[in-house]
């Protein structure tokens, strides 16, 4: 009897065990629950997609050439060497003949005869300097970039929409894949102005990083793709090669080729022609303005219409960001694919959120990380543009110099009497005084 006594206790005890440790797991997976359910809560910083109303669209824009702003700063190296021109042609002929009149003063024959070519010289230097005076401010009135003809900067500028590429950079995001936080994801941005390449990486657990990569030129167009590559995870990569020489695009992918149109971008790649379209003219994208981008995939290419839905306020880590919102619409009936980008401008118009969901409702999110204000290199990039116009400036402030001689002309003497002066004395005032001294008579009506 003891000894089943002993067993029942024992049997007790062991279940009496039991119950705590499975109600100490119970407790421990509810406060873990919990504590996981606040991180999601505290990290979870997405915010529905859907738009409470979609424009009505007021513009449709196509593919357009854009604006070419490198032209107008050409010039300004011509306006530095052409003030120096007409001064030399008055200073060398004058001495020569003064110290010719002075010499022979024993023979007065030809002391007569020296005056007289005393007075045609400086006449003929007067005409040669008259002329070369006009020449050259008729060079320069034909000169692009002077203050004189404002519609000479217009003939150089070609004319296309503005487009503005955003600076080179390392971008940073927080990365959300269905609603849940991942590893950071980067947007790596490197441009000079005439190449570009743009690489997106997205880090996925079990699944490995989600790669995209673009690499290309900028033409008359804007953006120009050369290559584009998707790597999904651990599968092969997929590559879209844009044979501009052909005029093709390739796919490895599928056999299947395409006509490559002018403008042309690859997924990711029309996201910073978008942003360096608005970056060149924001007033233009209000909503209900739609442009249209031709975008090849990674086996197919079609027709993008991105409208814009508005100004709206997205929330990150350092705080709330002023942005508008680009949608791209439904391309056919029954079109799932959906692509939603926010353009900051405070953020020099680089996206500060990029929202992707696939087909089967898988969404992939991207959100700024890092300071809401203007990367450095915006300020480096914008620098040149700014600086143009006050070159042009300092050019056209420089041209009316040397066009002053030209003023005064031999049909109208009395109604630019107050401007020859003035053009005397700025170029050379000795020699008038020297050449007026043997032939007073002929030379008062030159020189009043």
């Amino acid at each position: 009897m003891s000894t089943s006594a002993a067993d029942q206790n024992a049997a007790t005890s062991s279940r009496r065990s039991h119950a705590w440790r499975w109600g100490a797991v119970f407790v421990l997976v509810t406060v873990l629950h919990w504590f996981a359910a606040q991180w999601f809560e505290r990290h979870h910083t997405t915010q529905p997609v859907t738009p409470a109303h979609v424009p009505v669209q007021v513009r449709l824009l196509k593919t357009e050439r854009i604006e070419q702003q490198a032209k107008p700063a050409a010039p300004a190296a011509k306006p530095s060497a052409k003030p120096a021109a007409p001064t030399r042609p008055k200073r060398a002929p004058s001495p020569p003949h003064t110290l010719q009149a002075l010499a022979p003063p024993e023979a007065h024959p030809k002391v007569e005869a020296a005056p007289a070519e005393a007075a045609s010289s400086p006449a003929a230097s007067d005409a040669v300097a008259s002329s070369a005076s006009a020449s050259s401010a008729t060079a320069q009135a034909a000169a692009p970039g002077n203050g004189n003809t404002p519609s000479a900067q217009a003939a150089q500028a070609s004319h296309g929409v503005k487009f503005q590429v955003p600076p080179s950079g390392e971008l940073q995001y927080d990365t959300f894949f269905n609603g849940a936080r991942n590893a950071p994801g980067t947007i790596h941005w490197k441009s000079d102005g005439q190449h570009y390449e743009m690489e997106v990486s997205i880090p996925l657990p079990f699944v490995g990083p989600f790669v995209w990569t673009s690499r290309g030129h900028v033409d008359a167009f804007g953006l120009a793709p050369d290559q584009y590559i998707e790597k999904r995870g651990h599968r092969p990569a997929d590559f879209t090669v844009f044979n501009r020489t052909q005029k093709q695009i390739i796919f490895t992918r599928t056999p299947n080729s395409l006509a490559l149109p002018d403008g042309a971008q690859d997924r990711f790649s029309m996201v910073m022609q978008l942003a360096s379209l608005v970056r060149g003219d924001p007033d233009t994208y209000k909503p209900g303005v739609t442009r249209e981008f031709y975008v090849a995939d990674n086996d197919s290419g079609e027709t993008w219409p991105i409208t814009t839905i508005g100004d709206e306020t997205v929330s990150t880590d350092h705080g709330y960001v002023s942005a508008r919102h680009f949608m791209r619409l439904p391309r056919h009936d029954g079109d799932k694919r959906r692509i939603d980008v926010w353009l900051a401008p405070a953020l020099g118009w680089l996206p500060v959120r990029l929202v992707q969901t696939e087909p089967n409702g898988t969404e992939v999110e991207l959100l700024w990380h890092g300071a809401l204000s203007v990367p450095k290199a915006s300020a480096a990039a914008n620098a040149p543009a700014s600086s143009a116009p006050p070159t042009n400036d300092a050019a056209s402030s420089a041209t009316p110099a040397p066009s002053a001689p030209s003023a005064p002309t031999t049909t109208a003497p009395a109604d630019q009497s107050s401007e020859p002066d003035a053009s005397a004395a700025a170029v050379d005032p000795s020699p008038p005084a020297a050449e007026t001294a043997p032939a007073p008579p002929a030379d008062a009506p030159m020189h009043p």
